[in-house]
């Protein structure tokens, strides 16, 4: 596996190493929106890296080895030497907005002979990642994993984007690997911790939170953040929900993408099962440079070959808490899985990935996922 990274900043792409022998590199480029929407940059891409791969996606804040960017863009090319892969896209607009019916399709579209892994960059602002994951492993014999995330837009939480070699809404994007030689970990820690009463989920519908406890959910959760509900669905980054469903192992921490006043709802990134016990959650810095630390050794610590790449997926509420710290976080990982592993990645509105041991895969709020690569 040859990987090699490159930056855009002041209008001019730079690289890390000058890119030499790349044959047919999947290339993954996470960047401000306001940039991807622009059909130039787009366009400067495609003459820039003259591949057939180029996959985009929307960020919350870009990280290329151990630093963060906002408002740029990071490339990092994956050239697989031993295995190959496979990319498919679909749209959430073409489905209805059925996320299980779009990732039974999207899977369907992979070959499944020999598929090791499938890696996903999903449209972020109105995609319940729950539904999506449902039809991504909707076949119980699998033999494959899902890791990823979804895309962000910063903390403006107006839209996002992704595709293969272009850039749309509601877009999501598939990268399947295959191959004997190719070896994959990962793992997913937040660092969170509850606090306050816990409250009984009286009515919701899929990712969509309608009461709390019987009463309006918006209304109880706006009394808790005070005078920072009306900066609602942002302040909520810093409030996330702690969801425990019954007859479920874990429990797991679920953002608000956005609310509606109307009806005194929540929507989250992902399910909140009526019946279900909720807590708000809150953290220190240094709780989540822990999980960021435990997610890395998790995923490090099974391994039979040193990782060569690492895709860091993390949460924009942990970047948002921990502020001119957050760049720690990538520097806790790298202690732990090496230094001389290159390290790419970006800052979503969820993060996907199987609980550690476990196959089936989970969307997650406000943790670091890590998917380590080597062939």
């Amino acid at each position: 596996m040859k990987v090699v990274q490159a930056k855009y900043e002041a209008g001019v792409w730079k690289f890390r190493k000058e890119p030499s022998e790349l044959v047919n590199p999947i290339v993954l480029i996470f960047g401000d929106r306001h940039l991807l929407e622009e059909s130039a940059f787009i366009e400067d891409c495609k003459i820039q890296f003259p591949y057939n791969n180029l996959v985009f996606g929307t960020a919350a804040g870009e990280i290329l080895g151990d630093r963060i960017s906002e408002n740029e863009a990071v490339a990092t090319f994956i050239d697989l030497k031993k295995s190959h892969f496979n990319i498919k896209t679909a749209n959430i607009h073409e489905f209805n907005m059925d996320g299980v019916a779009l990732g039974k399709h999207l899977i369907s579209s992979l070959d499944q002979n020999n598929l090791r892994h499938v890696f996903v960059i999903s449209e972020g602002s109105f995609i319940n990642g729950s539904d999506l994951l449902r039809g991504l492993e909707h076949e119980e014999s699998k033999q494959f994993c899902v890791t990823g995330g979804m895309c962000g837009d910063g903390p403006r939480f107006e839209k996002t984007l992704a595709g293969l070699n272009a850039a749309k809404e509601g877009e999501v994007v598939a990268i399947g690997f295959y191959g004997d030689n190719l070896e994959v970990s990962f793992a997913s820690v937040g660092g969170w911790i509850p606090f306050g009463p816990e409250r009984l989920i009286t009515r919701s519908e899929k990712n969509i939170l309608f009461e709390l406890d019987g009463q309006p959910a918006l209304d109880l959760y706006s009394k808790y953040l005070g005078e920072k509900s009306a900066e609602l669905p942002q302040s909520s980054l810093f409030y996330p929900l702690y969801v425990r469903e019954e007859g479920k192992k874990h429990p797991v921490v679920r953002t608000i993408l956005n609310i509606n006043r109307e009806n005194n709802s929540m929507i989250l990134a992902g399910d909140v099962p009526q019946g279900s016990r909720v807590q708000l959650m809150m953290a220190s810095a240094d709780a989540l440079l822990n999980g960021a630390q435990e997610a890395a050794a998790l995923a490090n610590q099974d391994r039979k070959k040193s990782p060569e790449l690492a895709i860091l997926v993390s949460c924009i509420g942990r970047k948002l808490v921990l502020s001119q710290r957050a760049e720690e976080e990538i520097e806790e990982v790298i202690n732990v899985i090496g230094k001389d592993v290159t390290v790419g990645g970006f800052y979503s509105y969820g993060e996907i990935a199987p609980f550690y041991g476990e196959s089936l895969g989970s969307l997650h709020n406000q943790t670091m996922t890590l998917t380590l690569l080597s062939e």
